[in-house]
């Protein structure tokens, strides 16, 4: 399991890398976006995009953990099809080749014969990144009975838009590229709790210099006795300065919440409410301290969203609820353990990416005393 952890973050920072030189050829970069197919569609966004760095990352990871694990291989999962279509109509099955020139041939033709560029993408897809030791004792986890959810570019229309010059207030951003993180679960197949979760931020700080980025990584084991994180307790407090107990609870949302949702919030929580984009950025931003929950109450997150964060807030002490089946418990006074969300099972009578929808939203949380009050805010809402 140490060795899985350390290729999980190796393959991040390989993912981080061909983000970042996608967006370096800006002009390039809007031929590169197409609009989903009905099929693959988040139906809760009335124009969805995926570029070629969400199909390409998502192979990558694919293809490195699957050629090292081979328990793994056939339980890989993510958001996209490796699906492109060029200027020119063509249908193209993204993948990787184990010789870098077979890729950077097929990428030109997805880049309409521009081989500059399917040459750097395809280095970035195969250059080995030196990751040095992650500091953890040998960790002993069968690795059969193991699956991987993946999310190549979480909040994809932060990644299309670019915006470079975003500015935090109290460490947290709204938009912008800071918004955007590759996402890494790994889940039980048998019992669909996670495991471990990777998060990479390839978008932290711009050198204006340079004018190029770099980012951040972080992980999190969570199973049976052994919690392992590369965020702990003490260090989210102190890089955040989150709120302390006395001045309450503050929370992140999502703007596309319900207004009874939100406006509820903005109540309990005395004002304490900030917006951001990304799912993954705003479980993130639960991870570091900067906000004590993240409340959705809308279906329009997915397994592959949530597994890699659910993995880290477990190791902290925390989680990932679901909202509806909590409140329904509470409601009933039923509930005698959180109801944590689970990676394994599809939803019944749904077909296409809805099938892995998380029904009934979600509460990301540090302390279950915060979901306990979240719950008690939202006591009167009917999801």
């Amino acid at each position: 399991m140490s060795d899985l952890l350390l290729a999980l973050v190796r393959v991040s920072e390989k993912a981080a890398n061909i983000a970042r030189a996608c967006r370096q050829e800006e002009t390039l970069f809007s031929q590169l976006i197409q609009k989903k197919q009905d099929v693959e569609r988040n139906n809760a966004i009335v124009a969805d995009f995926k570029t070629l760095a969400d199909v390409l990352v998502q192979e990558v990871i694919k293809h490195d953990i699957g050629k090292k694990f081979s328990d793994l291989k056939d339980h890989i999962y993510g958001e996209e099809t490796n699906e492109f279509k060029n200027e020119l109509g063509e249908k193209i099955q993204v993948r990787m080749f184990e010789d870098v020139e077979d890729t950077a041939r097929l990428l030109s033709k997805v880049l309409g014969g521009n081989m500059r560029v399917a040459e750097v993408l395809a280095v970035a897809a195969h250059q080995d990144v030196p990751i040095t030791d992650l500091q953890t004792d040998p960790i002993d986890i069968p690795l059969q009975g193991l699956g991987l959810w993946v999310d190549p570019i979480d909040s994809t229309y932060q990644y299309i838009k670019g915006i470079s010059d975003a500015l935090p207030v109290g460490g947290l951003y709204s938009h912008g590229l800071q918004c955007v993180t590759v996402l890494i679960g790994v889940y039980d197949l048998q019992t669909g709790l996670p495991v471990m979760g990777v998060m990479n931020q390839p978008f932290v700080t711009l050198d204006p210099m340079t004018n190029r980025w770099t980012g951040q990584y972080f992980w999190g084991i969570s199973s049976g006795s052994i919690n392992l994180s590369s965020v702990t307790p003490a260090l989210g407090k102190q890089k955040v300065a989150a709120p302390s107990r006395e001045s309450g609870l503050s929370a992140v949302l999502s703007t596309s919440d319900s207004e009874h949702v939100r406006t509820l919030l903005q109540q309990g929580c005395e004002g304490r409410v900030s917006f951001a984009a990304g799912a993954g950025y705003k479980c993130l931003c639960v991870i570091l301290g900067l906000s004590d929950v993240y409340v959705f109450s809308q279906d329009a997150t997915y397994r592959w969203d949530c597994c890699a964060p659910h993995a880290i807030l477990l190791s902290l002490g925390g989680g990932i609820a679901n909202l509806r089946e909590c409140l329904k418990s509470k409601h009933t006074g039923t509930m005698k353990e959180w109801v944590e969300l689970v990676y394994n099972t599809p939803v019944e009578g749904v077909s296409g990416p809805e099938k892995w929808a998380n029904k009934g939203g979600l509460v990301a949380y540090r302390s279950k005393s915060d979901l306990e009050t979240v719950l008690s805010l939202l006591s009167t809402i009917n999801l």
